[in-house]
């Protein structure tokens, strides 16, 4: 039959089933499809920390969030369009979240008597007036796919995994999305199961097939590429980012890579991806414990690589004495904390932004190290060749905050000119004929110390956690000379104030040629959320500036004058106003702190209802 297509500038489709129904790769697969065919897109998957979580139960629904549009996107959307729900679980637990005339694709032979009960539904919502609000398409996914495959020489319940297949056929063709790269995945991830390879292919074509020839399906929508810079572009999740621009530092400083990792959730995928790439000289190690996994990179860095240790929160404060040795020793580390909700265990597959203060203050003595954090997935790549650039030429640990929203999430990243990178020197130290090494002699500019390699001809020195002295490296107890050498240290790291941009702000002039009297600052994964929320206010009239801080510790130079430049500073973050802390009691300005601490990311909307209100309080 003809159908009628309509065509969107942008639409917001989540998934949700049971952390066995495949909702991820599912997700994932109409993501890349999506990517290919042009479209801006940024990601959000949101999942239990159980592997195998209570099959449907609300604990254990898994979702994924794409919003995707013909423009400049930078959320992954505040609200939902379209939610296929495989089960009672997946509709209960995102049903709050759509807005009125939003579609539902409901599975509806997951609707038993037993499923409803395990969620608290008396009655099923598709036989009251529960869901009149909604466009609601019941379709018997489940048994449709079963009915696809029953030629196929597969078990029951093979046939029935194979429906988010079907589900990602439908909204295939529901979304005018390529097909042909989903089925050569198909082909290559079930090449040594071609029974399963040609079910599955069989459901997701049959899903197509499903919304070509139904009569529930009279619409279909078309999403136009989005208008963006002529180059290559890739999806790309921010923990990939992160390990290509780890992989770039690498490259770019010559120097070899070590990576001493405990796998923790949601830093782990940084160990994997690097595991693949031993052609840059990447090493990988995978320690017992962090404590040892710390210890590694640290011993990799005095031995002339660039040392990392990736991890979340807990991992952290494991790690908190060896980062105090590097600091010390005056060695390049990198700490990558991906934060996660806490404390202690907390909620490990949820994001948050409460590790700020313990980078900056979480180890024994004044032990200052510089702190870098990205503000989207693809920034990611960039951030870590910035924190590599930092660490080396200063001789410092370097912690770097990303958080699970960003390691998880996804968007189009344009591939940089290799030949446009930053170089990185490390420039090692060279014995002088005549002259006694002297370890702790610093470049008067950096104030870092040589970095000396064991084994190089009278390059001799002390190593360790004992004080030392200045410039010979001796131990030392001496009172003045440990007073010296903590100022010193603190010295460094505030120099590099003049070695990073100064702070940039968005604040377009009015009608009238007037600035804002309203600054909104974040710092990290807010970025996205805060941009969106910006323009929501400035389209509705509201005069807003933004500005965004990439490096936490040391501030840019000039951040005391743009914070005093403004009548009302608003700092949104995903903590109890840990920055906002930082902000008052250095520079005694009374920011205005909003906070969320829910494992979520923040929501345009949201964010856009504060600013309006501050303003309008002006």
């Amino acid at each position: 039959m003809t159908k009628q297509v309509q065509q969107l500038d942008r639409v917001i489709i989540r998934f949700a089933g049971d952390s066995g129904d495949g909702m991820q790769l599912t997700g994932d697969r109409f993501t890349q499809e999506t990517a290919s065919f042009g479209n801006d897109l940024s990601t959000w998957p949101n999942f239990p920390a159980e592997i195998r979580a209570p099959a449907g139960t609300l604990p254990g629904v898994s979702s994924f969030q794409l919003h995707f549009a013909d423009h400049d996107i930078l959320t992954p959307g505040d609200a939902p369009n379209v939610l296929v729900a495989m089960n009672p679980a997946a509709l209960k637990a995102n049903l709050a979240d759509l807005p009125r005339g939003a579609d539902l694709i409901i599975n509806t032979d997951e609707f038993t008597k037993r499923n409803l009960a395990k969620v608290g539904y008396e009655v099923s919502p598709l036989d009251d007036d529960s869901l009149d609000a909604y466009h609601v398409h019941a379709v018997r996914l489940t048994s449709l796919t079963v009915g696809a495959l029953a030629d196929f020489d597969i078990s029951k319940k093979d046939a029935e995994r194979a429906k988010n297949m079907f589900a990602l056929g439908l909204l295939s063709w529901l979304y005018h999305r390529p097909t042909e790269a989903t089925v050569g995945f198909l082909e290559q991830k079930f090449a040594k199961k071609p029974d399963i390879m040609k079910a599955n292919i069989a459901a997701f074509q049959a899903g197509w097939n499903y919304g070509e020839t139904t009569e529930d399906f009279s619409v279909s929508y078309e999403i136009k590429p989005a208008d963006q810079p002529a180059g290559l572009y890739r999806n790309i999740t921010g923990n990939t980012a992160l390990s290509y621009g780890l992989i770039a530092a690498g490259v770019q400083s010559g120097l070899p890579l070590f990576l001493g990792s405990y796998p923790i959730t949601p830093a782990s995928d940084i160990l994997h991806e690097l595991s693949k790439h031993k052609r840059f000289g990447v090493r990988t190690f995978q320690a017992e414990d962090e404590i040892a996994a710390v210890g590694a990179a640290l011993g990799a860095s005095f031995g002339g690589s660039l040392g990392i240790t990736t991890t979340s929160g807990p991992g952290i404060a494991l790690k908190g004495e060896t980062i105090g040795l590097g600091v010390a020793t005056e060695l390049p580390l990198l700490v990558i904390n991906v934060q996660r909700a806490g404390p202690s265990t907390g909620l490990p597959t949820k994001t948050e932004q409460a590790d700020l203060l313990q980078a900056l203050f979480g180890r024994n003595g004044e032990a200052p190290v510089p702190v870098v954090a990205p503000q989207s997935p693809s920034d990611c790549f960039d951030a870590a060749i910035e924190a590599a650039r930092i660490a080396i030429k200063y001789r410092t640990p370097v912690m770097l905050l990303s958080d699970g929203y960003l390691a998880n999430g996804s968007e189009p990243w344009r591939l940089p000119d290799v030949e446009s990178l930053p170089g990185i020197s490390p420039s090692f130290a060279e014995a002088v004929e005549g002259e006694e090494f002297q370890p702790f002699k610093r470049d008067p500019e950096t104030r870092a110390r040589p970095w000396a390699v064991p084994g190089t001809p009278d390059l001799e020195h002390r190593i360790g956690g004992l004080e030392k002295a200045d410039g010979t490296g001796n131990i030392s107890y001496d009172a003045d000379n440990h007073d010296l050498m903590v100022r010193l240290r603190q010295a460094k790291i505030d120099g590099i104030a003049s070695d990073i941009p100064p702070l940039v702000v968005d604040d377009p002039p009015g009608p009238d040629g007037s600035t804002a009297k309203v600054l909104v600052l974040g710092w990290g994964s807010t970025y996205g959320a805060i941009t969106a929320a910006v323009r929501r206010v400035r389209r509705d009239g509201g005069q807003v500036a933004q500005t965004h801080l990439r490096h936490l510790n040391p501030f840019p130079a000039n951040i005391a004058e743009v914070l005093r430049s403004y009548d009302k500073v608003i700092v949104p973050e995903i903590n109890l106003g840990q920055l906002a802390l930082l902000l008052r009691g250095r520079f005694l300005v009374d920011v205005i702190s909003y906070n969320r601490v829910r494992g979520l990311p923040f929501k345009s909307e949201e964010l856009a209802g504060v600013i309006q209100d501050v303003i309008d309080s002006e």
